[in-house]
Parts: structure tokens; sequence; C-alpha cells
């Protein structure tokens, strides 16, 4: 198999893997992505929730939650015209995406 085709098959791979765990996540919304190594999930579901600590008001907050409570870097939606998502990729390793979807579910399940 050539290396293009390689790299296009573990990209499938690891798109169907994240949308799989998205699929978990309650009050997320993601449409599969087609030909990007990142997805866009709707997550304003978040917005007015807190873990007791931190409340969540907007995309902006919900990364900086992410990032501080998780230690996943995400990137706001407000960046690209769309508030109520985050941007994530999947350019890592399969390990990598499993590990850092697991802390994102944990941090999500904590806000009320």
């Amino acid at each position: 198999m050539k290396p293009t085709a390689m790299m296009v098959a573990e990209f499938t791979k690891r798109r169907t893997r994240v949308m799989e765990l998205f699929a978990t996540m309650p009050g997320i919304e993601c449409s599969k992505p087609q030909g990007a190594f990142y997805v866009f999930p709707q997550v304003n579901h978040f917005f007015g929730k807190a873990d007791g600590e931190h409340k969540i008001g907007n995309a902006d907050d919900l990364c900086m939650y992410l990032l501080n409570n998780a230690h996943v870097s995400t990137v706001t939606g407000s960046a690209f015209g769309e508030p109520n998502c985050i941007r994530i990729s999947f350019a890592n390793s399969m390990e990598n995406i499993e590990k850092g979807f697991g802390k994102i579910k944990d941090a999500l399940a904590r806000l009320t």
C-alpha cells in the first residue's frame, strides 16, 4: 500500500473511533467530517453548567475548562465563526485519542 493510501486509511480509523467516542458523551452533537483531521462538535449543551468551581458560559470557557481540568487542548469555535462549537484534532495516535477523549468525557460529566 502506498504511503498516502496508508495515511488515508489510518485517519479514517481515527475518525471512526472519534465518532464512536462522541456517541458515548451526552450533550455532544457532532457531524462526521468528510476530509479533515479534526471534528467540530456542538457543545452549547454545557453552557450555564458548572462543576462547583468553574461555570461554563460559552465555548471559550469550555476550552479553558478542558485545558485546565482535563489537560486536553481544544480550540474555541468562535475563532471559526461557530460560537456553539469547539474544534478537536485527531491527528494523533489512537492511544492518545483514547486517553484524551476519556479525560474530556470525565471532565464533561462533572458539569451539572
